[in-house]
């Protein structure tokens, strides 16, 4: 679910994983790890990068569908 935000942001601004790993420093693989799943647990430090990297607050990736 959290991916799929994620995802969701960079594809409506035109941007790659590998841009999202440049300006947050994170590594490429531990973004495919959380893509594919095998992250089950990221760091509030990891979602806070990701959060300001695409301009949004912590609070989106909290919603739930049925939150809208």
């Amino acid at each position: 679910m959290l991916w799929l935000k994620a995802e969701e942001l960079l594809s409506n601004q035109d941007k790659t994983i590998y841009w999202l790993s440049k300006q947050t420093g994170i590594s490429v693989s531990s973004l495919y790890y959380l893509r594919d799943g095998k992250l089950k647990k990221p760091s509030f430090e990891l979602m806070c990068k990701i959060a300001d990297a695409l301009g949004v607050s912590l609070d989106y990736f909290r919603e739930t569908e049925g939150d809208k």
